[in-house]
């Protein structure tokens, strides 16, 4: 991006391109089950491929900064169409004693586009042109397109098209942007603020969605004694630990005295912990164990960060930035082992199909907004550290691991309301 930016000019709208994609994504994730009643499984996938191409294609032509953020903002619809209707469609499309092996299969295909993708846009803009980077992902969704129609079945379509539920979709559009929008503010109190109110429009939101006939979150989430709630805001709280790894090349930088590219790869170590530990999670059954490893994941994931944080120091010696690597592997194993096991749990929350199904795609919206979320708290925590690069890093590993650690008390919340085998098909 940094590339893209010294050839379009247009340095003041830099960060509005993850916002702009950011906030497309999170609509996008909030209308797949109405996507998936009016066109079905192919169908819908379909669509998202298209959407994502187009906008792909259209950032690799894009002449001006101006068009770059709207093709950015179409690439955001597709690819949040497609990250939700890959939860949603794992419940109709296997059986349920699968759906924890597929939603960690889903879930680690996150970790593993956050280790190769900047790498490979880093790549690009040093090798060749940056617009090369957004025509590989065109073409590379294109050929996943082709091959959805033999590997997906077609699925019903529902004969009422439920409607769009345009209250909370506004209401969540100006949170998620609201929130966006204070990572890119100036001043730690700008960035409160923009945090504070995105907060109260969240909060608008729930009261909504309580009280509103058309909803995006299942019924089941707003009644009294269902886990689904607490499944939710477990999601929320592990998975805003991700956050720390937008500010982790910064640290190994100017801490650490990496190189740009080797800070990157480091920065990635959470990634790479979060996908390969879901591999093995997903294999675990029994409902002690799982609660277990719900209860487990956050925990651990806090605790990685705060040994992170222990361990800086200004001018680092290299054997113990060679120390930092496992600890964040091991930071990120704490997502791994929890995140499948507390989707299913989500689907797995109602015996209806199409409520279970947008407790499924509900999955991949709590997720894009913890991040965001996360993210804009961080980057308040990096300003009260002002000129000190080591006690910006400390704010913020010791911030978020506060936040995940918050995380194992509701994950005890959902343990104690709900049970761990999903019902059989």
């Amino acid at each position: 991006m940094p590339t893209a930016v010294a050839d379009l000019g247009g340095a003041g709208f830099y960060a509005w391109n993850m916002t702009i994609y950011l906030v497309a994504m999170v609509i996008a994730t909030m209308l797949v089950g109405r996507f998936l009643s009016r066109w079905g499984n192919v169908g819908a996938y379909l669509l998202g491929f298209a959407t994502f191409t187009a906008g792909s294609l259209a950032c690799a032509l894009s002449p001006a900064m101006a068009v770059l953020l709207v093709s950015r903002g179409v690439q955001g619809l597709g690819a949040g169409l497609l990250s939700g209707l890959g939860f949603a469609v794992i419940r109709s499309a296997l059986p349920a004693r699968l759906w924890t092996r597929g939603a960690a299969l889903m879930s680690a295909m996150y970790g593993v586009g956050n280790f190769t993708g900047p790498a490979l846009g880093g790549l690009f803009a040093q090798v060749g042109p940056w617009r090369l980077a957004f025509g590989m992902m065109a073409v590379i969704a294109a050929a996943c397109a082709a091959i959805v129609p033999r590997v997906l079945p077609r699925g019903e379509r529902g004969d009422v098209r439920p409607p769009i539920p345009a209250a909370s979709l506004l209401l969540v559009m100006a949170a998620a942007g609201a929130v966006s929008t204070a990572g890119v503010l100036p001043g730690t109190p700008a960035k409160a603020a923009g945090i504070s109110g995105a907060l109260l429009l969240m909060a608008g939101f729930v009261v909504h969605e309580r009280r509103s006939e058309f909803r995006v979150f299942p019924r089941t989430t707003y009644q009294r004694g269902s886990s689904l709630k607490w499944v939710y805001l477990t999601l929320a709280l592990l998975t805003s630990g991700v956050a720390v790894e937008s500010f982790l090349p910064l640290f190994g930088q100017r801490l650490g005295g990496l190189p740009p590219l080797v800070a990157g790869f480091f920065a990635a170590a959470v990634s790479l912990g979060w996908s390969v530990t879901q591999i093995g999670s997903s294999s675990v059954s029994g409902e002690r164990p799982v609660r277990r490893l719900r209860a487990l994941g956050p925990a651990l994931l806090a605790l990685g960060l705060f040994a992170q944080g222990l361990l800086q120091r200004e001018d680092t010696p290299i054997w113990l930035v060679a120390i930092w690597v496992p600890t964040l592997f091991v930071a990120g194993s704490g997502i791994g082992l929890a995140y499948p096991h507390l989707s299913v749990a989500a689907m797995s929350s109602t015996q209806d199909p199409g409520e279970g199904q947008r407790a499924a795609a509900a999955i991949a919206t709590v997720t894009s907004l913890s991040i965001a979320f996360g993210t804009a708290v961080a980057g308040v925590l990096l300003n009260l550290g002002g000129a000190s690069m080591l006690d910006s890093a400390r704010y913020v590993l010791f911030g978020l691991a506060i936040i995940c650690a918050i995380g194992a008390l509701t994950a005890h919340a959902v343990n104690r309301t709900s049970r761990t085998e999903p019902p059989s098909l």
